[in-house]
């Protein structure tokens, strides 16, 4: 019996942990960017304009902690100034330095006027927040598309389905922060049950897009559908991985389909809005690590394990611990200094 010994080599994994901290904040800050600006145009007391808080709340803390995850995976802050002195237009990283800052301060003068009440300044500037919105959403998933070496990545319908998956997390998100606002700034339930539409269409698109992959992988239009046949045959535990993420996301649209009278109960809205996030960034953890564990060349997977320093684990707690300081300083700040419909709304109560 003759034995054969194939031997792996190691590699350092191109794109880091904190890559799918900053492209899940990025998706959430760009879909409640875009729900934001829809909501801005909703008449006084309307449906769009209780679901307008908890938005802007999102907004605030996704666009303000994306950026700091994106620096932290340049491993050197500083790196940043390079976009600037060398730059070089026919890179999407290169652009994105530029498309960054403005979708950034667009994010916080959006809230800022939200917050001192000011309506025609927020319709002034939806326009642009949603021009901008839309610019980073093409820009993160072209940086990952131009990757042609990799036939999962180097396709249309990954920037595709990072817009509708980060889209369908902002739902999920909100779902969650508005449970930790001021009772007088918190979304109704027609507000909520609106919302959960949302959730709904954003999640069929994604079947459709599914759909489509496929179809244009049988049909011969799609390299990353091969590759992912070839997972598929060949690696139990893509094969267990792609089964497994399909029942849980399954689970979780169900329950969001089920759920039009539940969403009003604390735990069941906190655990749905868990549940959608936890999906969006699933997907991206599998993306981004598990598609570099692929080899470029030759057979068999490229073992990964995750470090537990800064790059790894301890990055990953650090910004979830960034988020809840987010959250907690802006729910303080919504009590200390409530906005101007708060305190029209304690003038009505007291008269």
């Amino acid at each position: 019996m003759q034995i054969t010994e194939l031997l792996t080599p190691y590699y350092e994994v191109a794109w880091l942990p904190w890559a799918v901290q900053y492209f899940f904040l990025a998706g959430v800050a760009t879909g409640a960017a875009l729900l934001v600006a829809y909501c801005t145009w909703g008449p006084a007391h309307s449906t769009r304009q209780s679901l307008l808080p908890a938005l802007v709340f999102t907004l605030a803390i996704s666009a303000i902690a994306a950026p700091v995850s994106l620096l932290a995976d340049l491993h050197q802050p500083a790196r940043f100034w390079h976009f600037y002195a060398h730059f070089t237009p026919w890179s999407w990283m290169s652009l994105g330095a530029l498309l960054l800052p403005v979708f950034v301060g667009l994010s916080v003068a959006m809230c800022a006027s939200w917050w001192l009440g000011k309506s025609s300044w927020m319709r002034a500037l939806s326009p642009l927040l949603v021009l901008s919105a839309l610019s980073i959403s093409i820009y993160t998933g072209a940086e990952i598309m131009t990757v042609r070496s990799r036939p999962l990545w180097s396709t249309l319908w990954v920037p595709i389905n990072l817009m509708l998956t980060g889209w369908l997390a902002t739902v999920g998100v909100a779902f969650v922060l508005q449970r930790f606002m001021p009772a007088s700034l918190r979304p109704d339930l027609q507000a909520l049950q609106a919302l959960r539409r949302v959730g709904l269409t954003v999640a069929a698109a994604l079947v459709l897009v599914a759909l489509a992959w496929a179809l244009s992988g049988i049909a011969g239009f799609n390299s990353s559908y091969d590759a992912a046949l070839r997972l598929w045959h060949n690696f139990p535990v893509w094969r267990t991985t792609m089964v497994g993420s399909a029942l849980f996301g399954a689970i979780i649209v169900g329950a969001l389909w089920r759920g039009r009278h539940r969403l009003g109960a604390w735990g069941y809205s906190l655990v749905l809005g868990i549940g959608l996030a936890a999906s969006a960034w699933a997907f991206r953890w599998a993306l981004f690590m598990g598609v570099q564990g692929v080899p470029k060349y030759g057979a068999g997977l490229y073992l990964y394990y995750m470090p537990l320093g800064g790059d790894g684990l301890l990055g990953m707690v650090g910004m979830a611990g960034l988020c809840v300081a987010l959250v907690a300083m802006l729910s303080w700040a919504l009590e200390a200094f409530p906005t101007r419909s708060q305190h029209h709304g304690s003038a009505a109560a007291l008269s």
